[in-house]
C-alpha cells in the first residue's frame, strides 16, 4: 500500500511545467517583481533614512543642512537600500514516506510539482534557482543556484533521481542546511513533515530564518492514506520512517487519513509558535500551481 515511485514515468511531465508558465505568466501581467531587496545598505537609490556618519562613507552622502542641525558633531549621512537578487533555495524533503500514496499519486508528486513551480517562477523573475534535497537526517546540495528555464527543469529532474538513489553520491552532504547555504537566500522548505520526531527540525529551520528567509510548505498527506474500506479483519501495516511493523485493525486503517491530518495539525502548530510561516498545500488541489505562485508573489512583494 505504499508505492514507491516508478522509474520509467516522471512524477512531472512536461505539460505540468508548461501550466505552471501559463500561470506565471498571467501573474506577471498583474504584477511586476523582480528583485529581492536585501538587509545589506551601500550606494543603493532608495533613500532609507540617515544615520551618523562612519569611516568609509562617501563625501556626496552627507546631509549638511542637518549636520549643521547638529553642529557638525556628528555629521549626518544618508542611507540608502542596495537591491540584489537573492536565489530561491527549495529544500525538498527525499523521506522515505514521501514514496507513500494511492492510486499512482504518492506524496513525492506534490513535492516534484512545488519544485517545478518555485524554480521556473526563479526563472521567470530573473532569480537564481537552486535545490537541497533532505531527509531526517542529511541534507545536500543537489543544485547549486542558476538561473534559466532549463536549469528549472534540471532541479525536477535531480529531485527526481535522489528520491530514487541515483547519483547522491556525487552531492556533499552535511547534517544542517547553514552549512549548504552561502548566501543570504529564499528558503522554502517542501516536505510532508510525517517525520517520527520533527522538532529537531523544526529548531534548526527556526535557527536558520534568523539569517535568510525560511517559510514552510506542508504537503498535505491525507490524501495519500485514504484506502479502500475493508469490511472487517487486520492489516498489517509497515512504517517506513521507523522500519515497525505493527498489525492494526480495518476500522483504524479508515483513520489513518484524519490521524495524519492530526499530526500535520500539530507540526502546523508548533512550527508557527517557533515564528515559522506555513502553507499548508492539497497535492491534489485544481489551483496548486495558482496558490503557490500567488504566495511567492506576495512574499516577494511583502519583503521589498
Amino acid at each position: 500500500m505504499s508505492p514507491e515511485t516508478g522509474t520509467d514515468e516522471p512524477l512531472v511531465s512536461w505539460s505540468d511545467i508548461q501550466d505552471v508558465e501559463l500561470v506565471i505568466v498571467r501573474r506577471m501581467q498583474e504584477l511586476a517583481i523582480g528583485a529581492h531587496p536585501s538587509t545589506v545598505h551601500g550606494t543603493g537609490h532608495d533613500l532609507a533614512g540617515l544615520r551618523d556618519w562612519q569611516p568609509g562613507d562617501r563625501l556626496s552622502n552627507i546631509d549638511w543642512p542637518q549636520s549643521t542641525l547638529t553642529n557638525f558633531s556628528p555629521l549626518i549621512t544618508h542611507e540608502f537600500d542596495q537591491e540584489s537578487n537573492a536565489p530561491i533555495v527549495v529544500a525538498a524533503d527525499t523521506s522515505l514516506s514521501t514514496r507513500c500514496g494511492t492510486g499512482d499519486e504518492p506524496i513525492a508528486k506534490a513535492i516534484a510539482r512545488t519544485v517545478a513551480t518555485f524554480a521556473m517562477a526563479a526563472s521567470f523573475f530573473q532569480d537564481q534557482a537552486g535545490l537541497v534535497t533532505f531527509d531526517q537526517n542529511t541534507r545536500r546540495i543537489a543544485v547549486r543556484p542558476r538561473v534559466g528555464k532549463n536549469h528549472a527543469a534540471h532541479c525536477v529532474d535531480t529531485y527526481q533521481n535522489h528520491l530514487l538513489l541515483a547519483g547522491i553520491t556525487e552531492s556533499p552532504s552535511d547534517d544542517n542546511f547553514a552549512g549548504l547555504l552561502r548566501k543570504r537566500s529564499l528558503v522554502p522548505v517542501v516536505s510532508d513533515f510525517l517525520f517520527d520526531r520533527p522538532e529537531p527540525l523544526l529548531a534548526e529551520l527556526a535557527d536558520l530564518a534568523t539569517f535568510h528567509d525560511v517559510f514552510l510548505v506542508m504537503i498535505d498527506s491525507e490524501f495519500a492514506f485514504k484506502f479502500p474500506r475493508l469490511s472487517a479483519g487486520w492489516v498489517e501495516a509497515y512504517d517506513v520512517e521507523t522500519n515497525r511493523t505493527q498489525i492494526i485493525a480495518s476500522s483504524d486503517l479508515d483513520q489513518l487519513g484524519h490521524r495524519v491530518s492530526e499530526w500535520q495539525d500539530t507540526v502546523e502548530s508548533s512550527a508557527r509558535d517557533r515564528g515559522l510561516e506555513v502553507l499548508r498545500l492539497a497535492g491534489d488541489s485544481l489551483h496548486f500551481h495558482d496558490t503557490l505562485v500567488t504566495f511567492l508573489l506576495e512574499r516577494k512583494r511583502v519583503r521589498r
